[in-house]
């Protein structure tokens, strides 16, 4: 079932986080954080609206990296329930759209729960001083990609967000793959 994201909470403030790779390393909100901005997306590797924009959202975050935008991925879906997004298979997931980005794992779903994430792929992106103004769409895909010309929405967004340290005032929102959250409250294992 498709679920859209709510309206953005402009200045909302990013809750910090450390959280592993898929390789082991861990990284901060502070870490990932971009001179410009910071852009968090909630993905994970079994979504069929995650794989449809997974190359555009690639190519959007080294774009936007060239304009001082830091950015991470995030998995918090429950992969006892949805074995294609373990961790180690996090690894070859990002390698296969070159990711410039670290891709994360949120084995007690507490990251998610804190930004209120609902659905892969789910957007927050930050100004310089961790206040949200953007949770929009990365473009018009859906389940599928859509056409090559799509305006990109996210990457205008946040070039927007670097250039004044304000989001668009009409944003659409994303739409995806509710996130997978488990019932007994434990760390995956």
């Amino acid at each position: 079932m498709a679920i859209n994201t709510p309206i953005c909470e402009f200045g909302w403030k990013a809750p910090p986080f450390e959280l592993p790779s898929f390789d082991g390393r861990r990284y901060s909100f502070d870490d990932i954080a971009g001179e410009n901005g910071t852009l968090i997306v909630f993905i994970c590797n079994h979504c069929p609206y995650v794989k449809a924009v997974a190359a555009r959202l690639a190519r959007d975050i080294a774009d936007l990296q060239e304009i001082g935008i830091g950015a991470a991925a995030i998995n918090a879906n429950d992969w006892n329930a949805y074995p294609d997004d373990a961790p180690d298979l996090m690894g070859p997931f990002a390698q296969k759209y070159s990711f410039s980005f670290p891709y994360l794992v949120d084995a007690d779903q507490s990251v998610a729960r804190a930004y209120d994430a609902v659905c892969t792929p789910d957007y927050f992106g930050f100004d310089r001083h961790g206040g949200l103004q953007y949770r929009g769409r990365l473009d018009a895909s859906r389940r599928e990609a859509g056409a090559d010309d799509l305006r990109r929405d996210l990457y205008e967004a946040m070039k927007l967000v670097a250039e004044t340290g304000h989001g668009p005032a009409e944003q659409i929102p994303s739409m995806g793959c509710s996130i997978k959250w488990r019932n007994d409250g434990m760390p995956v294992v």
